[in-house]
């Protein structure tokens, strides 16, 4: 254990490191990655970075913005007749009808309606301009560098691309959406009048498979993000122009579930060390575990494990439970979790008079 006095901490980023030897499978896509969730490592990719067309999967983002808005799932919209019959895949809304923005939703992501895509857009934005710009703007703040939308359904458009590091960082989002991780691990739902069913196979076919979504386009070929879980551990796979999606989303779960283990590398509230304490009553406050560390690791990596302090010494008078800095877990110089460091109990200020042996033996046990 390190410890490194930070002064004050950078924002915390996604540093994704792919693991050496993890490229075995054998897969029909021209861009994959596989992440894991948690930590954001990268346990296998494939032309990660080329940027290509997305087609459906496009409506992840879609559903994140719209439920970022803040609109209410159960608001009654009126279909407007410029939402009937557009390009592509849809859910047959017909002018004139009611349906829940909820409704929208789940027929957008479950049967990827291409005209509940653009109701969504224009109810929470006001207009699909509006709404796909929101979309750009959420991209940049995802970290999705060579992303960029002109629609909200992922209809082929020069200006629509991503790739799969990108599609992976907004799988990581959508999972941390308890509504929409919800919505995407539906296999089939009613709302109204309207019944909806996935189009993702391996809700039923994987064991774990949580979601997300689907997509096809003659030009962008078969896309799919998706994610499954198995005892607490979380993989997120995309593949782009993918002829044989679903056995490569299979055989690259099965290999990241057999090559990795969630190990803990501190629990909460253990014991990290101590701090140096100004004017205190003791001199030294004990360095607790905010949260628990836990991070996945294949057979026989060992991480290095660092206290990394917000300042080198506490000025009293310091509350229980104060953060004061972080632990970090790195691996080969690529960060896999951090969790805050908190002081372990209240130091008062040494309010006992200078000199005064017996007072300040009295103070300072009673602080112990």
């Amino acid at each position: 254990m390190k410890f490194r006095p930070t002064g004050v901490l950078l924002a915390l980023v996604l540093l994704l490191s792919a693991v050496p030897g993890a490229g075995a499978a054998d897969i029909s896509a021209q861009s994959a990655i596989l992440v894991e969730a948690g930590s954001g490592r990268v346990l296998y990719e494939k032309n990660a970075h080329d940027r290509r067309l997305i087609a459906s999967t496009t409506k992840l983002m879609t559903a994140l913005v719209a439920l970022e808005s803040g609109k209410e799932l159960s608001r009654e919209i009126t279909v407007s007749p410029e939402w009937v019959g557009v390009e592509g895949s849809s859910i047959y809304l017909r002018a004139g009808e009611k349906i829940t923005l909820e409704a929208l939703l789940y027929g957008m992501l479950l049967r990827s309606g291409n005209d509940a895509a653009l109701a969504v857009a224009e109810v929470c934005a006001g207009s699909e301009e509006a709404f796909v710009a929101g979309m750009n703007e959420k991209a940049a703040e995802l970290g999705m560098e060579d992303s960029h939308f002109a629609n909200p359904s992922g209809l082929n458009d020069e200006g629509h691309y991503s790739t799969a590091y990108d599609m992976a960082l907004l799988a990581r989002a959508c999972l941390e959406n308890e509504t929409l991780r919800e919505m995407v691990s539906t296999r089939s739902i009613s709302l109204g009048e309207r019944s909806f069913t996935n189009h993702n196979k391996l809700l039923w076919q994987y064991e774990g498979c949580i979601g997300l979504k689907t997509g096809y386009t003659e030009k962008a070929g078969r896309t799919l993000v998706s994610a499954a879980e198995r005892e607490g551990m979380t993989l997120i796979c995309v593949t782009l122009s993918a002829p044989n999606d679903w056995a490569d989303h299979a055989a690259l779960f099965d290999q990241g579930f057999s090559a990795l283990e969630l190990r803990t590398l501190a629990e909460a509230g253990e014991r990290m060390g101590f701090v140096p304490v100004e004017g205190g009553l003791v001199p030294l406050c004990s360095l607790l575990a905010g949260e628990s560390l836990t991070v996945p690791l294949r057979a026989g990596e060992e991480p290095e494990v660092e206290v990394l302090l917000d300042r080198d010494t506490l000025a009293a008078p310091c509350s229980e439970g104060q953060r004061v800095g972080e632990l970090l877990c790195t691996l080969d110089g690529a960060e896999l979790g951090r969790v805050p460091l908190v002081t372990g109990r209240a130091v008062p200020c040494d309010l006992a008079p200078e000199g005064n042996f017996f007072l300040k033996l009295l103070a300072r046990l009673a602080a112990l």
